[in-house]
């Protein structure tokens, strides 16, 4: 177990520099002059070279590179070229909260939801449940995300507000310690809105897996041996089951970090999506290249969780 753990955290050690390297080197092709951004427009060229020697970009590619590996390495994510100099980790701390709460809650909910239904679906194949769960993964499938968040805003919030039932809210959510209330008001529809779209696809992942694993020998010696179903199914089968699925919430997990744009925008959410837009639009790179790394170290992260606890599920990860 000690060896697949150390294999697997430098295998994440190499992803990150991979991805950080990649990135710089994006970011230092990419036709964007920061000296000018930050001088403005009638800035004079004079000026403009002062903050260029400032900030170091006259330096060769290879001390820039060298020099931000260094603060990578001491966990400086560097400052930002507007919003003051504020450093980068301030900004992400600032984003990161309301997206985690969102991914989060919204990550519970359809992996319950696409569990419970994928396994009676699976028992229950061709059923009328059965049926009736294929056509709710064909709809979650089909709704762009967009088009889901705006219904739920105008019929859950717009609507019902018009006729006196302020139910649900937009906005920042704030603290859950602080506002329960509030918090949860502004998180209900994102969370319905991004679990939704996510429950149909582990409806039908956990669904086939479980029909998979029904037909396997051990399942059929297990029920030949007398075993009760309810045990046959929640202890053999299901198990087996799920590795896929946990794999596969790991990936969304780490993914949604920085992919909840659509949904922060349309409930006014001020999270890490909005963060990195936002820095996309004006040119920040110091902002986007630490944002990047961010997304990459979680997706990392989440990607180690699920192995370690795939090779609980399954032992035959922890011997190969």
């Amino acid at each position: 177990m000690l060896r697949f753990l150390i294999r697997r955290l430098l295998l994440g050690v190499l992803t990150l520099w991979l991805v950080s390297t990649s990135v710089f080197i994006l970011a230092y092709w990419v036709p964007n002059d920061p000296a000018r951004a930050i001088a403005g427009e009638r800035a004079t060229q004079e000026m403009v070279n002062n903050i260029r020697r400032a900030l170091g970009l006259d330096d060769p590619l290879i001390v820039q590179y060298g020099r931000y590996m260094g603060h990578l390495v001491k966990f400086d994510l560097g400052r930002s070229y507007v919003n003051g100099g504020t450093s980068v980790w301030t900004l992400v701390q600032g984003a990161l909260p309301t997206t985690v709460w969102l991914v989060f809650g919204a990550g519970i909910i359809w992996l319950a939801f696409g569990i419970i239904t994928g396994v009676v679906s699976a028992t229950k194949a061709r059923s009328l449940f059965d049926r009736a769960s294929t056509v709710f993964v064909l709809i979650g499938l089909s709704i762009p995300p967009a088009v889901l968040a705006l219904t739920l805003t105008y019929v859950l919030f717009f609507k019902l507000r018009t006729n006196g039932v302020a139910l649900f809210d937009v906005g920042p959510p704030g603290s859950p310690f602080s506002d329960p209330t509030l918090f949860l008001s502004r998180m209900v529809l994102p969370w319905a809105a991004l679990a939704y779209l996510t429950t149909a696809t582990y409806t039908r992942l956990t669904r086939s897996s479980m029909l998979e694993v029904l037909g396997e020998d051990y399942i059929r010696t297990a029920r030949s041996k007398g075993l009760p179903e309810r045990r046959v199914l929640y202890r053999h089968a299901l198990r087996a089951a799920l590795t896929p699925v946990i794999t596969q919430f790991g990936v969304d997990i780490g993914y949604l970090i920085g992919g909840t744009l659509v949904t922060e925008s349309v409930f006014g959410l001020n999270g890490f999506g909005a963060l990195i837009v936002h820095s996309l639009n004006i040119g920040d790179t110091p902002t986007i290249i630490g944002c990047t790394i961010f997304v990459a170290l979680f997706i990392v992260v989440a990607n180690l969780l699920v192995d370690i606890l795939y090779s609980f599920l399954d032992p035959r990860v922890r011997v190969s």
